[in-house]
This record gives C-alpha cells, structure tokens and sequence, in this order.
C-alpha cells in the first residue's frame, strides 16, 4: 500500500491526516493547537493586528506528523510516498536571502512584524484603499481578475503596511514568502528565494499574479504605490505552479525529524479553502463552502464557461488555482462561526467573570461549572433558536462583525442588531445572528449566478457543516437550495493528500485522485418553501440595512 499525509494549517491550529492514496481510508490523524498562539502572543485584537511565530508552524509540523503515523499501523511511515500542505491565507512573512523568516533570526525573535501575517489581520486597511485608488487610475488594473477590489487581508496590503510600520524590518527584509509556499520549502531545502516553487493558488488570488501581464503588479506601479517597494518584486517570483506540481523530496534532516523516508514527493502548497474543496469533490456547478470561523466559497469553472467574464466583488478568478485545467473562483464571508463565537462571549461574560469569583464552591467545582456551561451555550441557543418560526423572527442583523470579504470587500464595515424591543431574549438574537450570514451567503451565490455562473448544488465542509443542523436547514433555507455535507471531517487535510498523491505519481491528475479517494457525503439538507418565501422578504430588508449602514455610518 502506498499512503499520503495531508497537513491543514488553520487559523489556530495545525491537523495532520494519513491517508490511503489508493482507497481514500483514513488510517489516522493528530491536531496541535499553536503553542504561542494560544498565549495570545504577539496579537492585538483591538488593533486588528494578528500574527504568529514560524516555530509555532514547525513545533506542529513534528508533533502530528509523528503522532498521527504512532496511531498507525507498524510499516505505514515506510510506505509514505507523499506530503502536502495547506494553510490560511494570504498570510505572508519577510525573510532572509536564505529564505528564513525574519522571527526565526534572534534579533527579531519577539517581533510581531518580523512573524507570519495572518490572514485576519487587518492593520493594513490603509494600504488596501490606496492600491485600490491606484489600480484605477493605471493603465493596467491590477486588481480586475481580484474582484475588482483589493483587500486588507491579501499580500501587498500588508507586505506595504509592515515595510511602513517597521524601519529594522524593512531594513533586513530580502524577500516574502506566503506560510503555505514556505513549509513544502523548509523541509525539501529550497528556501532560497530563487528556488522557492511558488503557489498559483496564492499568488494569482491575493498577490495579483497573472500570466498574460507577466506575473506580479509591474516595478512602476509598486513604485508608485510606495518607494519602500522598490526592488522587493525582483526578489520574488515570476513563475507559479499548481499544486500537483512536486516542489522535492524530504531533506535527509527532516525525514529523520518526521519519522519518513528521503523519498517522499512534496508539493506545491496552496489556501486551505481551495484544497477542501478539492477533498470535497468539487467539480463545475458545484459551490464549496468552507465554513469554520469564516467561509471561503470555491468554484471551479472550465475556461468555455468563463470565456472573457471578470466577476466583479469577488476574491479572484485564477486559471489553475483549485483544478489545473480549470479557473478557481473564490468568494466568502470574513466572520461567520467567529459571529456565533462573539455571542457566545457576549452572553458568557458573567460566567467568565463573576462565577469565576464565587467562593460558594471549590475551585475544581467551579472550573467544571465554567467549562460545561461554555460548552453548552451554543447548542443550548441553537435548541431555542430552531423553535422560533420563520414569522416571528423579528430581530434583524447583518453579518459583518469583522468587515465584509465578498461581495464587493469592505475592511470598514461594521456588524449590526435591530428591531429589539423588551422581550428580545438570547436565542431570539442568536437566531438573527444565524439568519444574517446566511444572508450573507445568499449575497454571494447571487453574485456568481447574475454574472452567469451556473450554480447545480452546495456542498458544505468543515465543522459547523457536521455539528450545527440549525445553521445549515437556515443557510438551505435562505439560498432554497440543496446542500450536501461532506463525509470527511477534514476535507481540507484529505484535499491536500489528494495533490500529495498526484505529486507522488500515484495519480496522473487531480481528478483521478478525487474519483479514487473521495469520501462522498455524510448528509444533505432540503430547503423549506414556505420558509424561503419568508426569508425573501426579510432578507430585502438585511439588504437595506447594510446599504444604510454601509453609506450613513461606515463609510
């Protein structure tokens, strides 16, 4: 037997899968939470800032790798033939001539600019604004095949912002690399900026890359966005590869790091979204959601259905970026679980806060106390929520709690609750808070189809798709359409093994590797008539709200 790893670097922690490449059968896995992420080092939330340290990647990197093959049976780890990444993004770092980020040297150990950028991080909302200002009035708009709008979280913005922000980094800065282009480099040895293989996915959706102008944003226009740019695009990349490319096999070091042998292909990284796609078997007119703390949405197209069209608002149409031989669109929400998580705290801040004070109990009764009741608000609001029809719920709420990402991106948008009165309780505010990014969701499926992309199902992944009917019978409400659940837990991991397998030579495309390992689907919900009628009116009205908010209060 022969078998992949497939690596998922979320948001706050990192899951290794070891996978059949020839059956799709999971034999097992392992998560790690960021070690200094989870101190809440280097981030400050009331600033937008968020970044994390390289060695909180690679501390990870060792412990599920070699865990999960522990779980194994004995001989799997010599059988391995290929290994995958996939991160958040666009979650960049400065580095060396070496390739080595910044935070790895001593000097720069604690700084917070010298670290990766996470992908939520909006420091750079300035710089955003000012591309965008740029783009429009020069010969070639760079942001078009970017939705026509560039954004905060995507790598110039925050590449220009941190070279403005910190003279000692500028001054050491060599190059960048995108977290998801670094791991498949640090453990094949190709770190050098030279050699680095750079990911398509990444490049051409938040580094506005595009073959047909040769590649990154000309030297002229960075230049004049800000000087500080000036020569940094000679020392990144003109060329970029899917992500069934191999970038090499393990380093001699990192195979005895990992518990591997030196024959393991490694491949191009790419954005978590785009390879759980993959893993969920995309294939065109389906739409991908991806639904954690934010969504991501992916299309893949083929280049008949796409022709000439560039569909404004979204996150980018790149040729290659999801399946090599189709255009991958990308869309999503900024917040979504991360709304739901906001509430939470709202409501749990007296438990957090003054129950953690009681001298009523000892202190490991009053731990437990604390830790059930956190664990149970969401599923008990969820309960109260489903129980309130259609018709009576009255509480109205936009979804844009950390900004908007799609349609038409807004770093400067604020989230909003009205129409409360004396008797709103907490499932009736929980369920308007469900109701808005579902709206949300339908903002986005109408951009795809008013700009002719035919939509013929949604498929859900990750674990609010798994663990939360309420939300998911809503979202199929709303949209009045279908959606199916991915079976596997960890559609991101399984699609990153897919590419694994390609690289490795298993499979001679990424087609054959879905059709081989996929894992179909755990469940699939129907949308209510009667609910949708309903939701059409309410949702004119989220529709009016935002615009108000959007131009009165927020803009």
């Amino acid at each position: 037997m022969k078998y992949v790893i497939g690596l998922d670097y979320g948001s706050d922690s990192a899951r290794a899968v070891v996978v059949n490449a020839e059956t799709g059968e999971e034999l097992a896995s392992s998560v790690k939470y960021y070690p200094r992420w989870m101190e809440a080092k280097y981030c400050v939330p009331t600033a937008n800032q968020y970044r994390q340290h390289p060695q909180d990647y690679i501390d990870v990197l060792e412990f599920t790798v070699k865990d999960a093959l522990s779980k194994c049976p004995a001989g799997t780890a010599e059988n391995v033939v290929g290994i995958g990444f996939d991160t958040t993004g666009s979650t960049p770092v400065f580095t060396d001539k070496n390739g080595t980020p910044l935070a790895m040297l001593p000097e720069f150990a604690e700084n917070p600019n010298a670290m990766f950028v996470l992908w939520k991080d909006h420091t750079a909302i300035k710089e955003a604004n000012e591309i965008n200002e740029l783009a429009a009035k020069w010969d070639t708009d760079y942001t078009s095949y970017e939705g026509g709008i560039y954004s905060s979280e995507w790598f110039w913005a925050k590449a220009l912002h941190v070279l403005r922000a910190d003279e000692k980094v500028r001054a050491a800065a060599y190059s960048a690399v995108e977290h998801c282009d670094w791991m498949p480099a640090l453990i094949t040895g190709t770190t050098k900026p030279e050699n680095m293989l750079r990911s398509r996915c990444a490049s051409g959706h938040k580094a506005m890359w595009l073959e047909q102008w040769g590649g990154l944003p000309s030297e002229e226009f960075l230049v004049a966005l800000d000087p500080v740019l000036a020569g940094l695009r000679s020392r990144l990349y003109t060329e970029t590869c899917a992500s069934d490319t191999k970038v090499g096999t393990l380093t001699e070091e990192w195979a005895a790091r990992l518990g591997l042998t030196t024959n393991v292909a490694v491949a191009v990284g790419a954005f978590d979204a785009h390879t759980g796609a993959v893993g969920a078997e995309v294939k065109p007119g389906a739409l991908v959601r991806i639904i954690g703390t934010s969504t991501c949405d992916i299309m893949v197209s083929s280049y008949e259905e796409m022709g000439d069209k560039l569909i404004p608002g979204i996150c980018g149409q790149v040729d290659g970026s999801v399946i090599p031989g189709m255009i991958g669109l990308e869309a999503g929400q900024s917040a979504f679980g991360d709304v739901y998580a906001w509430f939470k705290n709202v409501v749990a801040w007296p438990v957090v806060n003054v129950l953690a004070k009681t001298s009523l109990v000892d202190e490991a009764t009053k731990q437990k106390l604390i830790d059930e009741t956190l664990d149970q608000i969401i599923p008990a609001l969820s309960i109260e929520a489903a129980k309130v029809p259609v018709s009576e719920s009255s509480i109205l709420a936009t979804d844009w709690m950390n900004g908007r990402r799609t349609p038409d991106a807004n770093q400067m948008v604020k989230g909003t609750i009205t129409g409360l009165n004396l008797g709103s309780s907490a499932p009736l505010i929980f369920r308007a808070l469900v109701e808005a990014t579902a709206f949300g969701s339908k903002a986005i499926v109408d951009r795809f189809i008013e700009n002719g992309v035919e939509i013929k199902e949604i498929i859900g992944i990750g674990g609010i798709s798994l663990k939360s009917p309420f939300v998911m019978q809503t979202l199929s409400d709303v949209l009045n359409m279908p959606i199916k659940v991915a079976k596997a837990e960890q559609a991101c991991a399984f699609g990153t093994a897919m590419f694994a397998a390609v690289a490795a030579g298993v499979y001679a495309k990424v087609e054959d590797a879905q059709n081989a390992m996929g894992q179909g689907f755990a469940k699939e919900f129907y949308p209510n008539a009667e609910n949708h009628r309903l939701y059409l009116e309410i949702y004119a009205n989220y529709q009016k709200i935002g615009q108000f908010t959007e131009k009165e209060l927020f803009s």
